[in-house]
């Protein structure tokens, strides 16, 4: 009985907020839908196969991130956009006092359009890094795990593939087994430091 709720209370704890999570978005309380999903995910994560949700979690917190960033990115292109157009009036002004001839003037403009072209940088959508990608599924690690033989999976797609094809590395096919799975806390902190920096990723796959 003992060992059934160690098992099982994380599973309900990590429901709740996600169930509350929920409830918040509908309410479009954005910024503490996202805090309860987030708390959700960090409970998943590592959680007995039969209680996994992490995938159920990731999906509705990859929209409302999505959206927060997509807000915030139209708010910082619209500052800049000001700021920019100021800049540019300012250089023309103090130009045209100093009296420099055209060629100079537009040297100076080039410039100034590429510090504000790296400054939007981070809000233009790319290419995810492969090495922050599940080499099955392709998309971002939600809960990398890594094997004796040293790669990094997704864990809900190493699982499956455990239970259904056998109990093998699916890349260098040594034998595997559930218990050694060891959470990447590298990667996953990689991947979070990436998806804070650009959030556009969230919906990039």
């Amino acid at each position: 009985m003992y060992h059934f709720k160690i098992i099982e209370r994380p599973s309900q704890r990590e429901k709740a907020h996600y169930m509350l999570g929920l409830a918040l978005l509908n309410k479009q309380e954005l910024a503490e839908g996202i805090k309860e999903l987030e708390k959700a995910l960090e409970l998943g994560r590592g959680a007995h196969p039969t209680g996994y949700m992490v995938e159920d979690i990731w999906q509705e917190l990859s929209k409302a991130k999505y959206i927060e960033w997509e807000s915030r990115s139209k708010e910082r292109s619209s500052q800049l956009h000001r700021l920019k157009a100021a800049c540019e009036s300012a250089l023309r002004n103090y130009n045209s006092v100093d009296n420099p001839t055209a060629d100079v003037c537009q040297e100076h403009l080039v410039e100034l359009d590429e510090v504000f072209r790296k400054a939007a940088k981070t809000d233009t959508p790319t290419e995810i890094p492969d090495h922050l990608c599940c080499k099955i599924t392709l998309d971002v690690f939600r809960d990398p795990v890594i094997t004796p033989s040293g790669i990094t999976y997704e864990r809900s797609v190493l699982l499956d593939h455990l239970n259904k094809v056998g109990r093998f590395d699916p890349v260098t096919r040594e034998a595997l087994e559930p218990h050694q799975l060891i959470p990447n806390l590298a990667m996953k902190e990689a991947v979070d430091v990436f998806l804070g920096e650009h959030g556009w990723a969230y919906r990039a796959r």
